[in-house]
């Protein structure tokens, strides 16, 4: 299994039906060893439950910690909590819709900070830990929002373009350490809380894509979990889009 004996902290993770928790039963499934998080204890608790399922190891090997990402102090005790880890995927994002000129300034406020500070403060504190245990992957997960342009989108668009950023500047800073970063740019997805909010058809989203499709979460957290693993150990500051040829076309 290419992930055994390897720690992967996945943030986002604490839902059932959501991108972190398919991603985390991706690399359940490979072997590692898993550190959950989310806002809610009682749902996390789920997400544990089936993990260890799929882990089919001790109960040690897959652990949820409760955190508050828009909170630094949230984020450093996270981090302290974790411990040495060998993956960081970089996946809670908080979902804004509003026109610009509609657009409250604390909301605002809170996307940037779970989106983009709370990668930001996770990375920093994190990639040298790796680096002491002889490398790394981190995966940061963006969105076509990033790179197109989507009525309503503004905040939550650049957010991903901040992030994007943020992985090349880091695949550059953390090279020589052996730690590698990379970024998922997922399209239309039918996660829980997607169809919850627009509908099973989301809205028709799929029909944007050049395969005519939304996506099933496991098919992005397929592309996580390579660039996470040593299969794509010549890569590092890319921008990998899982889009169904949406930014294609």
């Amino acid at each position: 299994m290419e992930f055994a004996g390897k720690t992967a902290l996945v943030t986002g993770s604490g839902a059932v039906g959501g991108l972190g928790h398919v991603t985390a039963r991706v690399l359940a499934a490979g072997g590692a060893d898993l550190i959950l998080t989310g806002t809610d204890p009682r749902r996390g608790a789920k997400v544990v439950e089936d993990l260890r399922a799929v882990r089919g190891s001790s109960a040690g090997a897959v652990r949820f910690v409760a955190a508050d990402l828009s909170d630094p102090a949230g984020v450093r005790q996270l981090a302290a909590d974790a411990g040495a880890v060998d993956i960081l995927v970089n996946n809670a994002s908080m979902m804004t819709f509003a026109p610009t000129a509609g657009q409250d300034l604390t909301t605002y406020d809170a996307a940037f900070a779970v989106n983009v500070r709370a990668p930001f403060q996770l990375t920093a504190l994190l990639a040298e830990k790796m680096a002491a245990g002889g490398g790394g992957s981190i995966v940061n997960v963006s969105s076509t929002a990033a790179g197109l342009g989507m009525p309503g989108m503004a905040v939550y668009g650049a957010t991903k373009a901040a992030l994007e950023s943020l992985t090349r500047t880091w695949a550059a800073e953390f090279a020589e350490s052996n730690v590698r970063v990379n970024a998922v740019a997922p399209g239309p997805m039918r996660t829980s809380k997607v169809i919850a909010a627009m509908g099973p058809d989301m809205g028709g989203m799929g029909l944007t894509t050049a395969l005519k499709r939304t996506s099933d979460p496991a098919e992005v957290a397929q592309v996580i979990a390579f660039l996470a693993s040593g299969r794509a150990s010549y890569m590092t500051g890319a921008i990998v889009a899982a889009d169904g040829g949406r930014t294609a076309i």
